[in-house]
């Protein structure tokens, strides 16, 4: 901890907007441990303010979930072509991945977000499955600030007991998705082939 706060002091608002950038945009660095950083050395030091720590945070979510997005929508259709065959991934179940982030895209946005480890990959996913750029854009700017006031006031009225609450709401939330996945799994493997075709007939109207 003591390095994060050398940091905060030499750097300031600028470390908390790149290390949280850094990570939305893919890099495994932590960013959510930073930002409830700043926002205890904000209550504690008031050798910054809460209301850029906050405003810091926003931008660099909303900043490097549009990078993971650019990367997922230039180069991550290209790798899922070429490789994607090799663990099941056809043209038809790309489709179907297509279809469900046109429906449920913006919820999984915003709510990734909050979610420990995924975070780092909603805008990657929503990016390779050519989620709209403009409703993309909404989702994660609202998932974005909330989540950098809600974790940087956390911080700042809480103090260091932050932490105890911080870390077990992303693994808590982790725990949910991957449950989530595996129960949407068995959904999907029963009734594949039906929403395979509502895949393939909602594509075939998009280009009517």
């Amino acid at each position: 901890m003591e390095h994060v706060h050398q940091l905060l002091a030499t750097y300031g608002y600028w470390a908390v907007l790149v290390v949280v950038m850094m990570e939305s945009a893919g890099i495994p660095v932590p960013g959510e441990t930073i930002l409830v950083s700043a926002a205890i050395y904000s209550g504690t030091t008031h050798k910054m303010h809460i209301e850029w720590v906050i405003a810091a945070a926003a931008c660099g979510a909303i900043l490097g979930d549009n990078i993971g997005f650019w990367v997922g929508r230039e180069f991550g259709r290209h790798v899922v072509d070429r490789f994607g065959k090799h663990v099941g991934l056809d043209e038809r179940r790309m489709k179907l991945g297509q279809y469900l982030f046109d429906r449920h895209g913006g919820k999984i946005v915003f709510f990734g977000r909050f979610v420990a480890f995924l975070r780092a990959f909603a805008a990657l996913l929503a990016g390779i499955n050519r989620f709209p750029p403009l409703r993309f854009f909404a989702f994660n700017a609202a998932g974005g600030v909330v989540w950098a006031s809600l974790f940087g006031l956390g911080g700042y009225f809480l103090g260091e007991s932050i932490h105890r609450i911080a870390g077990p709401i992303g693994w808590i939330g982790l725990a949910c998705a991957i449950i989530g996945c595996i129960v949407g799994w068995r959904f999907f493997k029963m009734h594949e082939e039906r929403l395979l075709q509502q895949a393939e007939e909602a594509a075939n109207r998009q280009k009517a």
